[in-house]
């Protein structure tokens, strides 16, 4: 057999194809597989050379049909000849992990030009076939799609969950805050167990699907509620894109041999639980190599009080939702963040509005500006709140009795104990008896004189270890890559430009850590001559 690698990957939407063309019958669409009913079938369409000048035809080939956990019995035929019939693909508990049948198709089976492999679920069966991915290739180099679909698979690299989580003795699942994840050490496997810290005591372990389609683990949160935790894949993309505006981590780093460190390429970590900033982080890849590090930069910044002049961190908001809002006028919660007279307006007498920041930040004042009309709409009583997972909310600001004496008027209210959080959401508990309740704008004030803390700086570093499967642990750091073009904390990057250059090269030119701060050193330099 001698063509292109033929593979079809179900694991994500629109499916990827290698030298196929896929139609299906009784199918149903999932984001990681295709579900085929009693019936079903799907038919690869794909092409092997003509012989060649020597007359050999085709050899052998190797048939892998990929099921993320499935309990039915499967047919397969290629150019209606069976390599299998009713084979049974598990018993109970199959759906514990993805599973892989493959098959032999003789050389005779093949044709040069157009082939038809076909996969069923026979008629009569009580179970849905689950395919995740079909390939072909040749007998003597069978692992040959899986490399070129794995490649392909390894491009979309940022990976987002829908999770939910559990409490123990109960039997319902309840929503909890994406996972977004992004994790490039350099070419090292997919991760098959994961863990982490946040800076607020909230930790997490979970264990991985083969092909990332989904989670299963445990949580405990920052105040110490454990749930089981699961995860279901619903959007995988190539880096960069999915990265804007998360907390993606970028290192260069070193390995001990010895006393002696030595460069060991690049690190590029993003995970985020909707949660506090990373403190720790462990995966386990699936060779058996585990990796460990402690972010020494990742702590919470301080509380950083209302001294000199505010800054208006409003502009950082990436998002806003509103307990209620006025589409059909137009006056909608996005109208709180923007400096045009417009407003906000709400269908009660008791309101809320969420804004989502870029990153965390400490809020020490902020600003109520009042609406166009109707005082009776104003609020009156309200909290300001603060969470790091859009679930666990702490007060950080509480006002009663407050009354705006005009129109448009734009009152200041300090906090006196600010705590960096990523959301805060503004709860209207009375306004003044209307059933409407309405405003123009509001805005979030941080501190502008005081000394940034470790996570305003975003200079990240980290320390820790990683161990083979069959050998000893040796020490691993890494130093953040600073500067305009570098991916931390949401900074955009020139992709073509020289600092994307440096940053990917410093772990394979700079000897030492002093090597890579020089290098860093001349780019910035030269970026500023430019």
């Amino acid at each position: 057999m001698r063509s292109v690698p033929v593979f079809a990957d179900f694991s994500s939407t629109p499916a990827r194809l290698s030298n196929a063309v896929v139609v299906h019958h009784r199918c149903g669409i999932a984001p990681t597989h295709l579900a085929l009913g009693p019936g079903g079938h799907i038919k690869v369409d794909f092409t092997v050379d003509a012989p060649a000048e020597d007359g050999r035809e085709p050899g052998d080939a190797v048939v892998t049909v990929t099921l993320p956990g499935t309990s039915a019995p499967l047919d397969v035929l290629l150019n209606g000849k069976a390599l299998a019939e009713r084979l049974e693909t598990g018993g109970e508990g199959a759906d514990s992990g993805a599973r892989r049948v493959v098959l032999t198709a003789p050389a005779d089976a093949l044709t040069a030009g157009a082939n038809l492999l076909e996969v069923r679920n026979p008629e009569g069966s009580d179970a849905l076939l689950r395919i995740a991915a079909v390939t072909v290739a040749p007998a003597h180099d069978q692992d040959r799609a899986e490399r070129a679909m794995a490649a392909r698979t390894a491009a979309r690299s940022v990976v987002t969950f829908d999770t939910h989580v559990r409490a123990p003795g109960t039997t319902a699942w309840q929503p909890a805050p994406p996972v977004r994840f992004h994790l490039d050490a350099g070419g090292r496997a997919v991760p098959a167990q994961l863990s982490w810290r946040g800076t607020d005591g909230s930790e997490a372990s979970v264990g991985l699907g083969a092909d990332l389609s989904g989670f299963l683990g445990h949580r405990r949160a920052a105040d110490a509620k454990v749930t089981e935790y699961r995860g279901t894949l619903t959007e995988r993309l190539a880096y960069p894109d999915g990265t804007a505006g998360t907390r993606l981590r970028r290192f260069s780093t070193e390995e001990a041999r010895g006393d002696v460190w030595t460069p060991s390429g690049e690190l590029r970590l993003l995970l985020d639980d909707g949660g506090a900033p990373l403190e720790r982080v462990t995966w386990t890849d699936r060779n058996g190599d585990t990796t460990s590090l402690a972010l020494s930069g990742g702590v919470a910044a301080p509380a950083v009080a209302p001294v000199g002049e505010l800054r208006d961190i409003t502009p950082t908001v990436v998002g806003i939702d509103a307990s209620d809002e006025f589409e059909e006028w137009a006056e909608v919660a996005e109208n709180l963040v923007s400096k045009a007279r417009t407003k906000w307006l709400a269908r009660d007498e008791t309101a809320e509005v969420t804004f989502t920041l870029a990153q965390p930040a400490a809020v020490a004042a902020y600003r109520l500006t009042s609406a166009n009309d109707a005082p009776d709409r104003d609020p009156r009583d309200w909290s300001l709140q603060g969470s790091h997972d859009g679930v666990h909310w702490t007060a950080v600001d509480s006002r009663a009795d407050e009354r705006f004496h005009g129109r448009h008027e734009a009152r200041e209210y300090s906090v006196a104990h600010p705590a960096s959080y990523s959301r805060y959401r503004l709860r209207i508990e009375r306004n003044n008896g209307s059933d409407l309740t309405q405003l123009s704008r509001v805005q979030l004030l941080a501190g502008g004189a005081a000394q940034p803390g470790p996570a305003d700086t975003d200079t990240v570093d980290f320390t820790g270890y990683r161990a083979l499967r069959e050998g000893a642990p040796t020490g691993y750091r890494g130093t953040a890559v600073p500067g305009p073009w570098s991916d931390v904390s949401g900074e955009p990057s020139t992709a073509d430009g020289p600092g994307r250059l440096l940053a990917g090269d410093l772990g394979e030119t700079a000897r030492s850590l002093d090597e890579a701060a020089r290098l860093i050193g001349k780019l910035s330099a030269y970026l500023k001559e430019s």
